[in-house]
């Protein structure tokens, strides 16, 4: 059900037209599918992919990834072609009823750290007030979601995460409201990149009045902070998104939406030896700039101007109607080289991994029957 209503959610995303001129790098597609996990590997129940792939490099070199779902545990391994589900959970997801608790559902969907012991992750926080007595006037879960980012940390290479004493990286301007009637607040983080002393990463906004839904940037020189991301405003870094239940927030701070992305962006790198950066995301079939369904990518000089979408792998994806999918879905693109030199792989060469989520449908249905794949891509342009 959670993952149906993306289909909903996809057209108040639409950011504004007129991406800058495209970049001389292409992808293409370079090798077979791979299984990579399927949900009978699980632990129990609860492990299926439900978000990006995200790694980092640990102190032995030994890698630590995430994507699965809100009982948050990780895969471990000397290398990508050896990862196996370590069964204890790193994060839970308690269902607290309290909106100002942050503590209903959570997705850890970003790292970052500098020596591979402590890390810190970005966290995709769902409330779900259909599910906590008296906290949403309407059944649908759709009417009642509202999304934050949070911020977690582990001092013992992902082992355990706790949230921080003040983990709100960014929310919207207001508090869940029992009235509220749609999805509303800032969700689906990419991986974060570091760039010239500072971190960086993109989140989208269902928005508000004043605010257009779409996807904004967000810069930290202290990434480790939960407060001290800000977000591009069309003039500089400077907006705000601090937790209203904790906070004086203002209705008019909005973050620039950046084209040409619909909604979120699931890859974010660097490539290596150039002064590139490639993004990866999902799209649905329009008549503008995507012709097909499926995984689409940007090039571009920096991290705000973009050149135009090329399509990367065709297929139907959860912002399209499940009735006609066909059987089978894919989402949560993101882009891993074994090769990167950053401990959280933001650097990308000529050979990257496209990991990606394969669900299966079942009549009008989007099932938990998932699988993590893999496809070898080909860098084009890349030194």
């Amino acid at each position: 059900m959670r993952r149906c209503a993306w289909a909903l959610l996809f057209a108040a995303l639409l950011g504004p037209g007129g991406p800058a001129s495209a970049q001389g790098l292409r992808l293409q597609i370079d090798g077979p599918a791979q299984v990579m996990f399927t949900p009978s590997q699980g632990c129990d129940g609860n492990d299926i992919p439900d978000a990006p792939a995200r790694v980092f490099r640990a102190p032995d070199n030994s890698l630590v990834m995430f994507g699965l779902h809100d009982t948050n545990r990780a895969f471990r391994g000397p290398d990508l072609d050896h990862m196996k589900l370590d069964c204890g959970v790193v994060l839970a997801s308690p269902g607290n009823a309290d909106p100002a608790a942050y503590d209903d559902h959570s997705w850890i969907t970003a790292l970052f750290t500098r020596d591979g012991r402590h890390v810190s992750a970005l966290i995709h926080h769902e409330y779900h007030g259909n599910e906590h007595e008296g906290a949403c006037r309407f059944t649908s879960m759709m009417a009642c979601w509202y999304n934050t980012i949070l911020e977690a940390a582990s001092s013992d290479s992902g082992r355990h995460f706790q949230h921080q004493a003040s983990a709100v990286v960014a929310s919207v301007p207001f508090r869940a409201d029992a009235f509220q009637g749609r999805h509303r607040g800032f969700f689906n983080p990419s991986n974060i990149v570091p760039w010239h002393g500072a971190a960086y990463f993109m989140a989208s906004t269902t928005g508000w009045q004043g605010q257009p839904g779409g996807v904004c940037l967000f810069k930290s020189r202290t990434p480790e902070i939960a407060g001290s991301w800000r977000a591009i405003d069309g003039h500089g870094f400077a907006a705000d998104f601090p937790d209203p239940y904790r906070h004086k927030v203002s209705m008019t701070t909005h973050c620039q939406v950046i084209a040409p992305f619909p909604a979120p962006v699931g890859a974010l790198v660097r490539l290596r030896g150039t002064h590139e950066f490639l993004a990866i995301f999902m799209a649905k079939r329009d008549d503008r700039l995507f012709p097909v369904s499926g995984f689409y990518y940007a090039a571009g000089k920096d991290l705000l101007h973009w050149g135009l979408p090329h399509l990367l792998l065709a297929g139907a994806t959860y912002y399209d109607d499940p009735c006609s999918t066909g059987g089978q879905v894919i989402a949560y693109p993101s882009l891993i080289d074994p090769q990167a030199k950053s401990r959280i792989f933001a650097d990308s060469g000529a050979s990257p991994w496209l990991y990606y989520t394969s669900a299966r449908v079942k009549g009008c249905t989007i099932t938990s029957a998932r699988d993590l794949l893999r496809r070898r891509l080909a860098v084009q342009g890349a030194p």
